[in-house]
């Protein structure tokens, strides 16, 4: 691997002179605030630092910042001023002590949210839905490229052998940069993520983590904050994350962000009639949600949603017990204890969360 990663600068600098600096004592009061948002291309993260002579208790304890929206997509030269409002905090995991990370909301200089700002929104859905206790997880996929952009560990000319011995793999010539996995999710579980487990994926240098269950609305913030920690992780190992849903044409995996769905009722006896009550309304809203499972509104997932390499058309909604090429999977243990959960296969690996579940909470459970 020295030689891909001598392509980053990253890679090149050694990383055991920053731990002298971090060691550094601080007065117990004083707490970096790494400030993390969603910039204008709905899928990459920007953050910034600043200190804070207290240690919050929420993130309404956090001030109010801003930053130079016509750098990052999401204002003009001219009144460039943009507003991150604190919504979540996590644990920082690379300085530790009472550092944190803190997820972040976008508003114009006029109060109104930007227009990758989908969280405004979707709480709004989500505080309809209360006593319905909607719970989320989500099966992230991504890829790992090397510095110029190359799929990790693949050879420089040509292509790895079939998939078929990579998914849950191990051995050095099925999985690369475990390394960066491991880290990743011992930094999720530090900063109170909630993930729920890792695995290599059907693609070489393709892996998935999952993070969930969640209620309502934190399934957005523990996930754009995954996302967070994987890309600055991958920083330090001189590796690029790409969570393209299609990162290598032809007969390979793509990669999803599979979102699990329940409510109280699907959970309790006999939810099974639920969760086909759900999936009649998610029929008759196909394209809608479509346009809300990626960035760019279906013309990213057209290129993964091909009906091929478990994945459904994504002209067609299906759905089928233990089906990966549907639309909507019941697990074959939910049909058998007739209650649980579906999973909407749709969504693509770049999909922001919040606008997802928003589109889900308001086709089943408010009938919009």
């Amino acid at each position: 691997m020295s030689r891909i990663l001598e392509e980053s600068p990253n890679a090149q600098i050694n990383k055991s002179i920053l731990q002298r600096y971090i060691d550094l004592p601080v007065s117990e009061n004083i707490v970096l605030a790494t400030y993390v948002w969603i910039d204008g291309t709905g899928q990459d993260l920007r953050c910034k630092d600043r200190t804070l002579d207290f240690i919050p208790s929420g993130p309404k304890d956090l001030p109010i910042w801003n930053f130079d929206g016509s750098s990052t997509g999401q204002a003009n030269g001219t009144n460039s001023d943009t507003y991150l409002h604190p919504v979540a905090i996590f644990k920082d995991p690379f300085t530790r002590g009472n550092n944190i990370l803190v997820m972040c909301d976008t508003y114009k200089y006029d109060g109104t949210p930007t227009e990758t700002n989908h969280r405004k929104t979707c709480l709004e859905a989500m505080n309809k839905c209360t006593a319905q206790e909607p719970w989320f997880g989500i099966e992230q996929e991504y890829t790992l490229l090397e510095f110029n952009g190359h799929p990790l560990g693949w050879p420089k000319n040509g292509f790895p052998g079939p998939q078929g011995p990579y998914f849950c793999g191990v051995g050095a010539n099925k999985v690369f940069a475990r390394d960066i996995v491991i880290a990743h999710y011992k930094a999720c579980l530090y900063a109170g993520i909630k993930i729920a487990g890792t695995n290599a994926e059907a693609m070489p240098a393709q892996w998935e983590y999952q993070v969930g269950p969640c209620s309502g609305i934190s399934i957005g913030d523990h996930l754009w904050m995954s996302r967070f920690l994987l890309h600055r992780i991958s920083e330090e190992f001189g590796i690029v994350v790409t969570f393209d849903p299609k990162p290598v044409p032809g007969n390979w995996n793509g990669s999803g962000a599979h979102i699990n769905v329940s409510t109280l009722k699907m959970r309790s006896d006999g939810g099974i009639k639920e969760i086909e009550n759900a999936i009649q309304k998610l029929s008759n809203c196909h394209d809608r949600h479509i346009r809300a499972y990626d960035p760019k509104q279906g013309k990213d997932n057209e290129r993964r949603l091909t009906g091929l390499n478990e994945t459904s058309s994504i002209n067609d909604f299906s759905y089928g017990i233990a089906n990966r090429n549907s639309s909507i999977r019941i697990p074959r243990s939910v049909s058998d204890d007739g209650k649980g959960y579906f999973e909407d296969r749709r969504p693509s690996s770049n999909s922001d969360p919040y606008s997802v579940s928003e589109a889900i909470i308001r086709t089943i459970c408010l009938d919009e």
